[in-house]
């Protein structure tokens, strides 16, 4: 709310002080009535009401006239009949109280009604009574009355929220002023009692009620009365019967406690609602020790056997008879019922009986499942977050075994695995008597056999996790079993649709929530539900035990099905495909691959591949491509698809043959052999342009469409060429202008995606190419684009713009992009930070400091899995770093193993993977400079034909290494360069094994 016009404290618009009776009366009346404003003969009336000037409607055109030049003109503005303001109530500071006080008497809770009537009493300064009858004290006047009510409700809202101290002085005030107020009374007794005592306030309690009985012959009003005797329970004994103190601190529950603690005081019934193991019960426990009641009474109704069982088992537990009896041993006093999900039915008939018969006792229930009552609030208990599972397994552990190894990345995965349970924590780490915690990790496959054995004094329910998920199994009605196990064959959650699709309908799902069995959620695909892991698991068991898994699965598949359907025409520039949705689903859709390939189904496979295909390269994630490429190319190589499976088909293959031209420990031979048998299409999508592009039959086939008239297949044509000059020919420069003639096809007006590729691709190219500025403005325009798409490159974006950066040395724009927190589920590639913060240090002039990071780098890569060859690139670059320095004796270890490596790496090597090889031969060729010069400098024209990775510079730069071998041996050099010239992949490699052979020999033979 902000006050444009203030006319109760002062008169001004916009902080500009209005001066003169004539404008400020006139804006005063005009602020009576906003939405009309005023007639022109109330304007003359209210203006000079007891003597008009001669020509009153002229005066006020004059008045109007300079309150516009002085204001701006667009603050009063014409009606039909005279002149009103042009601003909403909120913005006029008379108005705005208003609204103020009003909202402040609505105000359900007392911190809201503070707010308010703090926010009016700010406004009101001013409002209060005037002997002047001008039209501003007249506004004014009407205002105090505003002001005395915001008054009140400020002392009201201050007493219920116990602010006593700073509420007693303003209620003595309007006590004094209203001493029939009975409302404002209540409230002054309750404050009385807190800051000066009981006695004080039944003191005056006592004197009211007998001015009553004395002026007028009646008693106080039933709110009086009851706070009349809430103030003499003050001094009664606290009960707190059945409430259990904690045997060990409770961890991660402080926010939940304060927020039932919240629902006790504005809801008559608050259940604790969730599944099993959760830890309501304690939570209730300590809800019920810091309760604000006196009385206090927990009942746990796990031993009742039926509905009918729930008022004896209450009533024998507070020691009296009957719901009448209960009320009165409560009083205004707290009833927590424990565990009320097998007798939920008799629990709410209880409690409804209760709260209708006081209105000031209140109900705390711990249930899977809500009452489902009008007078209840449900606090959903969530589950513990990942860190608190730590420190809790760790608390319980050392407690079973206090010398117990404590691996901290072992018990993060682990804590990971136990869904957020209190139970499973303390069931997982009661097994360290007899486990290491590594073992309870590796064997959580089989949880329901490991987690058991909780201590003796946990109730039997809780003593197995099988126990704890069965117990709310066998609470639900047959067919609430089958959904359940259907149900659990997604592991990523699903939709209300995607269960219709399955079960047939979807009015079982609110039994299952009302269990605690599913949780719902809300995201950008709407509203999904989902089980714990532990739930899922029990599920499936029960379904395998049902014998109903093929049955179940093949539902499973038919909804994938169906759902890859929508996007079988989708093409990844034309903005239809809803990488949302295929997200949120991305989970079961790998799930549906799995099965697909065991069953070597090959239209759930086309339709999965092609979905989470496309949702991969939104992601830059090219681990997963890699993996999905070569799990799908032999079924989608003998796969004959329909009609219907065509475009699915079309882009798995695709998408797995681009893969397989860049990874390189892939080949894209199985994928072409896909594309080969489909039908072509019109190359109108990036899809079909590339199916095209990626079939031609030769170089000089796959030139010409490079040329071709269709923008989008000269434009794919021109990208798919960059990577065969890349690769095959390894010609980065007919491969850097490749690249460019293809941004030329779209930089203009073509599909972001592509000019995000084409950008992507001239800047990837230039960072070997022409390393620095023109590199770096390409990658920028690249991550802009999809960002602006909301495609997820930002790791693959920033490892790139880093390597930018510290090719034109702004050291401090690539640590700065280190240091930025990498987006959660972003891919990691092992080392590559520690790579470049060594080029930093190196940078900056640190010697020592960037060689030892090189060093941790090489550690760090060495045995890592699903890198690919990237941990050879770390390590050759790491030897190569070394040299350049002259200090390989750091490295003997590195230096010693590359023989190795390169022989294991040589002979697999796809073209792709030709660099990788080529920077561990210049590696390997750097280390014999000074032992076998002429070898030396061979080996440096060989890695050079092999290609190599030049992203960190100045190391890999060719010129560097190029100058090396001139100056070493040039003569030499200059043959070898003119010897492999003209070897094809395989002459190069035997070529490299060979020169391997050699000198493995002569180290070994010195």
């Amino acid at each position: 709310m902000t006050i444009e016009l203030t006319l109760l404290s002062r008169v001004a618009y916009r902080n500009q002080e209005v001066t003169g009776a004539g404008p400020r009366g006139l804006l005063a009346v005009l602020a009576g009535d906003l939405r009309t404003g005023s007639s022109t003969a109330r304007l003359v009336e209210a203006l000079w009401p007891d003597e008009q000037p001669e020509h009153p409607t002229k005066a006020l055109q004059i008045l109007v006239s300079r309150a516009r030049a002085r204001l701006g003109p667009e603050l009063i503005v014409s009606t039909p009949t005279g002149y009103r303001l042009a601003l909403r109530p909120d913005q006029v500071d008379a108005e705005a109280v208003l609204l103020e006080a009003a909202a402040s008497e609505r105000a359900t809770d007392a911190q809201a009604a503070l707010a308010h009537a703090e926010s009016g009493l700010a406004l009101c300064e001013g409002a209060q009574d005037h002997d002047a009858a001008d039209p501003l004290s007249a506004l004014r006047n009407a205002r105090a009355t505003t002001y005395r009510s915001l008054v009140r409700s400020r002392a009201l809202a201050l007493s219920r929220l116990g602010r006593a101290t700073e509420a007693i002085e303003p209620l003595r005030a309007l006590a004094a002023e209203h001493p029939r107020d009975e409302t404002i009374l209540a409230e002054l007794l309750r404050s009385e009692a807190a800051t000066a005592g009981p006695a004080e306030a039944l003191t005056r309690y006592d004197a009211y009620r007998r001015t009553l009985r004395d002026e007028l012959g009646t008693e106080p009003g039933p709110a009086l009365r009851t706070a009349y005797q809430k103030l003499l329970l003050i001094d009664a004994p606290v009960v707190r019967s059945g409430v259990r103190q904690e045997p060990n601190p409770m961890l991660g529950r402080d926010r939940d406690a304060a927020a039932v603690a919240d629902l006790l005081k504005t809801a008559r019934v608050t259940s604790i609602v969730g599944p099993g193991g959760l830890g309501k019960t304690r939570l209730a426990h300590a809800v019920a020790r810091a309760a604000d009641q006196r009385v206090v009474h927990f009942v746990a109704l796990a031993g009742a056997t039926a509905d009918s069982d729930v008022l004896g088992e209450v009533a024998e537990a507070m020691g009296v008879r009957g719901a009448d009896a209960i009320v009165d041993a409560l009083g205004p006093g707290l009833l927590v019922l424990d565990n009320c999900e097998h007798v939920v039915r008799g629990t709410a008939a209880l409690v409804q009986a209760l709260v209708s018969r006081s209105a000031d006792l209140r109900v705390l229930t711990t249930s899977r499942a809500p009452l489902g009552l009008s007078s209840e609030s449900v606090y959903p208990l969530p589950e513990l977050d990942l860190p608190t599972m730590v420190d809790l397994f760790g608390q319980r552990a050392r407690a079973v075994r206090p010398d117990v190894d404590l691996p901290p990345s072992v018990v993060r995965q682990l804590s990971a695995r136990l869904d957020g349970l209190p139970l499973a924590a303390e069931l997982a780490a009661a097994r360290v008597r007899v486990m290491s915690v590594p073992e309870i990790a590796s064997r959580l496959d089989d949880r329901f056999a490991v987690l058991r054995g909780s201590t003796r004094d946990a109730p039997g329910r809780h003593q197995t996790l099988h126990a704890v998920i069965d117990w709310s199994w066998h609470l639900l009605e047959p067919a609430g079993q089958a959904a359940m196990r259907a149900l659990s064959v997604f592991p990523g959650g699903f939709t209300a649709a995607a269960a219709r699709r399955l079960l047939g309908d979807d009015a079982i799902l609110e039994q299952l929530v009302d269990q605690s069995l599913l949780r719902v959620g809300d995201g950008g695909s709407g509203t999904r539900f989902r089980m714990l892991e532990t739930v899922r698991e029990f599920s499936t068991a029960r379904r395998a035990e049902a014998g109903e898994t093929d049955r179940v699965v093949d539902g499973f598949l038919a909804w994938a099905g169906d759902y890859g359907e929508q996007w079988q025409e989708a093409d990844l520039t034309s903005g239809s495909l809803a990488v949302g949705a295929i997200r949120a689903e991305q989970d079961n859709l790998v799930q549906a691959l799995r099965y697909g390939l065991e069953r070597a189904d090959g239209a759930t496979v086309a339709v999965t591949a092609a979905m989470l295909g496309s949702l991969w390269i939104t992601e830059s994630n090219f681990t997963r491509l890699a993996g999905l490429a070569e799990d799908t190319a032999w079924v989608l190589s003998h796969f004959r698809p329909g009609p219907g499976f065509v475009e699915a088909t079309r882009t798995a293959a695709v998408l797995g043959a681009m893969v397989g031209f860049v990874t390189p420990e892939l080949s894209p031979a199985r994928a072409l052999v896909t594309l080969r048998r489909l039908p072509a299409a019109e190359p109108d999508t990036l899809i079909r342009a590339a199916h095209i592009a990626l079939c031609a039959k030769d170089l000089a086939a796959l030139e010409e469409l490079a040329t071709a008239d269709r923008t989008m297949l000269a434009g794919v044509a021109n990208y798919v060429l960059s990577y065969v000059w890349e690769n095959s020919a390894n010609d980065l420069d007919r491969a850097l202008l490749a690249a460019r003639r293809m941004l030329a096809c779209f930089d203009d007006d073509g599909p972001p995606v592509l000019r995000a590729v084409a950008h992507g691709r001239v800047g990837e190219l230039s960072l070997q190419v022409d390393p620095g500025e023109e590199a770096l403005r390409h990658l920028d325009a690249a991550l802009a684009i999809t960002t602006e798409l909301g495609w997820s490159t930002a790791t693959r974006g920033r490892w790139a713009l880093v390597l930018a950066n510290l090719q034109r040395g702004a050291f401090d724009e690539a640590e700065r992009a280190l240091d930025e927190e990498a987006p959660a589920g972003a891919e990691d590639l092992a080392g590559f930070e520690l790579c470049a913060r060594a080029e930093i240090r190196l940078g900056r002039g640190d010697i020592d400091g960037g060689l030892r990071l090189w060093r941790e780098a090489a550690d760090r890569v060495r045995g890592a899995t699903g890198a690919g060859l990237w941990p050879f690139e770390v390590e050759a670059v790491a030897v190569l770093t070394h040299a350049r320095f002259g200090r390989l004796d750091l490295v003997d270890d590195l230096v010693t193993s590359l023989p190795g490596i390169l022989a294991r790496t040589l002979p697999t090597a796809t073209a792709a993977g030709f660099p990788v090889c080529g920077t561990l031969l210049l590696a390997l060729a750097m280390t014999e400079l000074d032992t076998d010069p002429a070898r030396a400098v061979r080996m440096i024209a060989l890695a050079e034909r092999f290609g190599l990775l030049r992203g960190f510079q100045p190391t890999m730069s060719p010129e560097r290494i190029r100058g090396i071998a001139r100056k070493t041996d040039g003569p030499a050099y200059a043959d070898a360069v003119s010897a492999y010239a003209s070897l094809d992949h395989e002459g190069l490699r035997s070529c490299a094994q060979r020169l391997g052979s050699r000198l493995n020999s002569a180290r070994a033979h010195p």
